[in-house]
């Protein structure tokens, strides 16, 4: 597998990494009513999170394509299993609607549909801080986790 493959995986976990701190910040921005501001930081986490998907496309196809496999399989044992898949799972669940939400959060500040966009950013929100919160924490235990050396 060519190196500009194998490390998608560190990219994707930075572009999400990324996507977390610009979410957070457009909170704050917000917050403060610094509305022109918080517009550019959220379009610019849309546009993070657009770039992500692309990368997270091209790793596992060019894995499936260079070395058969879909996927890499978490090797963790023990508790840490669990713990793992639990948190996979909610991501994949919550990852499809929140890019459905946050386009649809964004079309409504772009239509100055002011109250409809607030109600949906208190939904849209949270769901995409976690997401974005625990791809990163899916990179480290796939990619980064020690794995016990069978002895």
């Amino acid at each position: 597998m060519p190196d500009w493959v194998a490390g998608l995986p560190a990219v994707n976990a930075s572009l999400n990494a990324l996507a977390t701190v610009l979410l957070l910040t457009g909170f704050v921005l917000i917050k403060r009513g610094h509305r022109y501001a918080h517009a550019v930081v959220m379009i610019s986490t849309f546009g993070t999170s657009v770039i992500f998907l692309i990368c997270y496309l091209t790793y596992h196809f060019a894995l499936h394509h260079y070395t058969g496999e879909s996927g890499k399989k978490f090797a963790g044992t023990g508790v840490i299993r669990p713990i793992y898949f639990g948190i996979l799972i909610s991501h994949v669940v919550l990852a499809v609607p929140v890019a459905v939400l946050a386009l649809m959060t964004i079309l409504r500040a772009w239509r100055r549909k002011w109250e409809a966009h607030r109600s949906l950013a208190r939904i849209t929100f949270p769901i995409w801080v976690y997401v974005s919160v625990t791809g990163v924490i899916i990179y480290f235990l796939l990619y980064q986790w020690p794995v016990p050396v069978a002895v």
